[in-house]
């Protein structure tokens, strides 16, 4: 089945269709009045361009040049040497899906008509998409202001320069282009300085980053809802008149879903908790993923606005093009911060979640899980394997937005260093899939050392157990258990885990 065509109209843009148009191939479309919008803008551009006015990146240079006037001759080949010059990323390239959402993204900051670039460029970028031409795009290079260096390696190709991938082949930029039936484009002035001085970059990855920590949550809130099933959890935290008392942000909904995965289980029965109280990482999930689903609300909120603005510097508005700062977004790198450390709260949780369930003093079951006596290890050194995950996911929470130096001349002398926190929060990503395995891996074997029948289970974790049986056996003998929390943790990455159709009832 096609995904549906998107549609850019100058906002409205949402990290669904992000997602859609990276992971999907959702073909892209110019709405009607968006190119009239765009020309618009582009009128100032080309009466400032043709004047003695200095106006930066246009009839100034760039930079710690800036003020320093452009020859008139020279304004539209200088577009070019801009974009030539900032292609100076390097290290690892962007996967397709990360490529294709920063080519989207500046698509449609650009429909958003600030940028003074011309109508056909935009058309140009949107063709270039549609077409599955992907430029070759180093990760790093950028600070956060303005994502000058992966940008400009996202623009080379349009002017038939760079690489590009095409059909699986990484070429030259020109001949990619040939292949999809497309030709360069010529820039005229402050066309390279529209494609480049923005952060889609940045603003196209938080997207997908967004989606899959989301995702990584939901991982969790399955996780955690086994662990209770195994280790026979008190449910009182999860009555709503508890949650209803300190109604805080995100924490009702995560009540709610834990509730949803627990229904009918046979905890909710009066005196089926073993415990009057339970252990912290038990009777605070709500707390802290509640504090998660807020932080990534938070960001969401702050990814979308930079998906609906025109955040250029000169802005194209009213006939002008005024300075401004736009280009920066603190906020978002913030915001990322912030969801990392929430993130690094719910991991820590789960791991001490499954330290409890090996704990015959707290879950009441055999020491380390495992029946066979002090000859068999059973879940002991899982452990250590927990231990390392949450000291790397530890470490990548660390904030990294204010670690930033001052560049050209120090005219540019404050970043956020926002493609940087995007980045690292990006790398949990899959740590807290193997966590999550690990959890459920955890809490199925508890479930068979309790002997409980599967009806006495809630409705979704039940199915997240069949979902882990179907794939791992119950460990009896000892065996290597990597292999198995791989297996776990690819299914959670792959979405084999139910957890949309379980979460949204």
């Amino acid at each position: 089945m096609s995904t549906p065509t998107i549609a850019l109209a100058g906002g409205g843009v949402r990290i669904a269709d992000v997602v859609r148009v990276a992971r999907r191939d959702a073909p892209v479309a110019l709405a009607p009045g968006t190119l009239a919008r765009v020309a618009a803008a582009r009128e100032a551009v080309d009466r400032l361009a043709a004047s003695d006015t200095l106006v930066y990146g246009v009839t100034s240079a760039l930079g710690a040049n800036t003020g320093k006037p452009i020859a008139e001759s020279e304004r539209g080949a200088y577009q070019l040497r801009a974009v030539r010059a900032r292609a100076v990323g390097v290290g690892p390239r962007h996967p397709r899906d990360v490529v294709r959402a920063m080519l989207f993204a500046r698509a449609a900051g650009m429909a958003m008509g600030g940028s003074g670039a011309s109508p056909e460029v935009l058309e140009a970028l949107v063709a270039m998409l549609n077409a599955k031409v992907h430029p070759v795009v180093p990760s790093r290079g950028s600070i956060g202001v303005a994502d000058l260096a992966p940008l400009s390696h996202l623009a080379l190709p349009l002017v038939g320069e760079g690489e590009a991938e095409h059909g699986g082949d990484v070429i030259p930029g020109a001949e990619a282009l040939r292949r999809a039936s497309l030709s360069p484009i010529e820039l005229a002035p402050k066309d390279g300085l529209a494609l480049i001085s923005a952060n889609a970059a940045t603003v196209g990855h938080a997207a997908l980053v967004l989606s899959d920590c989301a995702e990584a949550l939901d991982a969790l809130d399955v996780s955690a809802a086994l662990a209770f099933e195994g280790f026979r959890a008190n449910l009182t935290p999860l009555d709503p008149r508890v949650q209803a008392a300190r109604p805080a942000r995100g924490q009702v909904e995560i009540a709610e879903r834990l509730r949803e995965l627990l229904a009918g289980s046979a905890l909710w029965q009066p005196s089926a908790a073993r415990r009057v109280q339970d252990p912290i990482s038990f009777r605070c999930v709500t707390q802290v993923h509640g504090a998660a689903l807020s932080a990534l609300r938070t960001a969401r909120d702050d990814v979308e606005l930079e998906l609906n603005s025109a955040a250029d510097s000169p802005l194209a508005v009213d006939g002008e093009l005024l300075s401004n700062g736009n280009f920066h977004v603190p906020a978002l790198a913030l915001a990322f911060d912030g969801a990392g450390l929430a993130l690094a709260h719910a991991a820590h949780l789960c791991v001490a979640r499954c330290q409890r369930l090996y704990t015959p003093a707290m879950s009441g079951l055999p020491l380390q899980l495992t029946t066979l006596g002090p000859e068999h290890s059973g879940f002991a050194t899982i452990q250590k394997t927990l231990t390392a995950l949450a000291n790397e996911i530890r470490h990548l929470a660390n904030p990294a937005s204010l670690d930033s130096l001052p560049v050209s001349e120090a005219v540019e002398d404050h970043a956020p260093m926002t493609a940087n926190v995007v980045a690292k929060t990006a790398a949990i990503v899959p740590l807290l899939h193997v966590i999550s395995a690990i959890e459920l891996l955890s809490a199925a074997q508890a479930i068979d050392l309790r002997k409980l029948d599967r009806a006495a289970l809630g409705r979704g974790a039940a199915a997240a157990y069949d979902a882990v049986r179907t794939l791992v056996p119950m460990l009896v003998e000892d065996r290597p258990l990597g292999s198995d929390v791989e297996t776990a943790a690819a299914m959670i990455a792959a979405g084999r885990l139910p957890l949309r159709d379980l979460l949204d009832g």
